[in-house]
């Protein structure tokens, strides 16, 4: 079996040299690096990933723990995770959780078993000490654990109190926001926080409905606004969804129930992921999120924690501003 030690002799540098090649560090010459590129090929030279691990004691493995991999917006979210992540030579175990928590815990103990160098948290259905006993580097996503775990998020309070005010600045008075699960401090819940306040300040009624769960199909989504809403519909002139599915359903709905959109109804979501910006009717207005920079920041701001010489560095979360897009819904 063709070694490190024949790459180097046919390429005729050193050993460390041929690793830094592998791995991407340090500064390497183009023709140096074409020489060991050359060699590793003419070599069929494979690494011995298992024997890597155990020498740098590091894998390179990333584990991703997301709520609903079928979602738009975490589809879109994992793309940007993995393309900085391969930049980096990192490769990213992708676990779905489905919002359950044994599920949860279960992958937690798989990726610490199998010396994943840390964990990107989109799913958070467990209590914030069983995040804090994970032994290696973590960030989250819309969440906050603890000082000493950096986290990055969009400017949620600022989302929910530009759809508020969004809906006040085209008349309405009467206003419903369908929010995501409230029962856990997530900064996802500061758009319910920001909307109930903005329209307290503007002196206009609200009410608030929990029901846009990340995992719910258009059919779940249909069903909970049959059950919720159909009676009281005619009573909201503004509703905001806590994303861009619900908003999509309810338009459906509405229009169903011949309520016209957006003269008699307005209608806004959250997100603007691919399944959105697909949308040729209804285009729906909405708050949008950089997810391409959520993205990249969760994986660099991991991989600094991995890296990273001093274990006690302290990595400070990252918070990205949000924009309104305005579609023909309002």
């Amino acid at each position: 079996m063709v070694g490190i030690k024949e790459v180097a002799e046919k390429a005729g540098v050193s050993v460390t040299t041929v690793s830094r090649v592998m791995n991407n560090r340090g500064y390497i010459g183009d023709k140096t690096r074409k020489k060991v590129e050359d060699a590793i090929k003419e070599l069929d030279y494979s690494p011995n990933q298992i024997a890597r691990t155990l020498l740098k004691n590091q894998s390179y493995l990333i584990g991703l723990i997301v709520p609903e991999l079928s979602h738009p917006f975490f589809s879109e979210l994992i793309h940007w995770i993995e393309e900085y992540a391969s930049r980096k030579n990192y490769k990213i175990i992708i676990c779905n959780s489905l919002q359950n928590a044994q599920k949860e815990a279960d992958y937690l103990t798989m990726l610490r078993e199998n010396r994943a160098d840390g964990i990107i948290m989109c799913s958070h259905t467990l209590e914030i000490e069983e995040y804090k006993k994970i032994n290696i580097p973590i960030v989250t996503f819309d969440r906050i654990i603890s000082s000493s775990i950096p986290y990055v998020a969009s400017d949620n309070y600022h989302g929910g109190e530009l759809a508020a005010q969004h809906l006040i600045e085209k008349g309405c008075k009467n206003l419903l926001h369908i929010s995501g699960p409230l029962e856990f401090d997530m900064l996802s819940n500061r758009r319910a926080d920001a909307f109930q306040l903005t329209c307290s300040r503007h002196k206009v009624n609200w009410e608030v409905l929990e029901g846009a769960n990340i995992e719910a199909t258009y059919a779940d989504n249909w069903r909970f606004i049959d059950e919720n809403l159909k009676a009281s519909l005619s009573n909201y002139d503004g509703i905001f969804c806590s994303n861009d599915l619900m908003a999509y359903t309810l338009v459906t709905y509405a229009r169903h129930m011949d309520i016209q959109i957006p003269e008699e109804l307005k209608v806004m979501g959250y997100d603007y992921h691919s399944f959105t910006r697909m949308l040729q009717e209804p285009k729906l207005t909405t708050i949008k999120q950089p997810i391409e920079h959520l993205g990249k920041s969760l994986s660099r701001t991991l991989i600094k924690q991995i890296e990273s010489k001093d274990p006690d560095h302290n990595i400070q979360p990252t918070i990205y501003d949000i924009d309104l897009v305005i579609g023909n819904t309002t």
